[in-house]
């Protein structure tokens, strides 16, 4: 494979876990938090530096090595806020972010490649699709960072601005490469 453009890593890891009844950044599977995992992929998957928006439950994490913490004290706000806040922590020579969510545990660091190639191959936005359907993970280039002040707000991350900017969107199917499957109640872990 070629060697790819740097791209930093973003991992949304702020929300309550009102569903879950805790922080799903807390939640385990196979012994460690969610949040980790993320880490894990995002940085399996070639991104640097890596970047987790932490709000709910932040003070009860334990270290997450290999990544920069961000604290996001208008958490409350929505999967939104936290984008924003999220780009917005990155350096300034970042030139693009490959965002996933803490709860989705399934995600493969191939997928994250699979997404950092579409941009290195010209595409501005790339987000994977699983049964042709978008997910996790998605990259966004910086162009698009300031797109998002209008179309990312309360629990609406970055869906819109892809839905209104299609020219702008490369689709990169992952089938192949895990589940985007979410865990947003115990009963869901088991089945991941």
């Amino acid at each position: 494979m070629p060697e790819l453009p740097v791209t930093a890593g973003l991992l949304l890891a702020a929300g309550a876990g009102r569903r879950y009844g805790r922080p799903k950044a807390l939640v385990e599977l196979a012994g460690e938090p969610l949040a980790r995992r993320g880490i894990r992929l995002l940085r399996d998957g070639g991104c640097a530096p890596v970047h987790v928006v932490l709000g709910a439950g932040a003070d009860e994490l334990p270290d997450l090595p290999g990544a920069v913490p961000v604290r996001h004290d208008g958490w409350q706000e929505g999967l939104g806020s936290s984008l924003r806040r999220g780009l917005a922590s990155l350096p300034a020579d970042v030139s693009a972010a490959v965002v996933a969510l803490v709860d989705q545990p399934l995600l493969s660091p191939l997928a994250i490649r699979r997404v950092r190639a579409a941009h290195a191959g010209g595409a501005v936005v790339a987000i994977a699709t699983y049964a042709g359907r978008p997910g996790h993970p998605v990259l966004l280039g910086r162009a698009t960072w300031p797109l998002l002040d209008r179309y990312a707000v309360g629990d609406r991350g970055a869906r819109d601005l892809l839905r209104a900017r299609p020219d702008l969107v490369v689709q990169v199917p992952c089938d192949d490469l895990g589940s985007p499957v979410d865990v947003d109640t115990p009963a869901d872990l088991p089945r991941v």
